[in-house]
């Protein structure tokens, strides 16, 4: 079994982040469009966490939302 301690938590998020702003990209769909969606008034939320700006990043509650509004498997995210 492999070590927890070497799992790299910001590389998980910013790959999460850069597939999500991929797809939102390639739907042409503006971050103010999708954080609208997602039931966020600010756009800060998707374009933090698209980079993981400050260590923002997407919960599962936010990228099951981004699944749905952007019509994609939420598991396109995680490749």
């Amino acid at each position: 079994m492999k070590d927890i301690d070497n799992f790299d938590v910001a590389n998980f998020h910013k790959r999460i982040g850069k597939n999500v702003k991929k797809i939102r990209t390639e739907k042409k769909i503006s971050q103010l469009a999708l954080s609208q969606a997602i039931g966020h008034k600010s756009v800060s939320v998707v374009s933090y966490a698209e980079i993981y700006h400050k260590g923002y990043h997407f919960n599962l509650e936010h990228l099951g939302k981004i699944a749905y509004a952007l019509e994609v498997d939420i598991c396109e995210f995680f490749k």
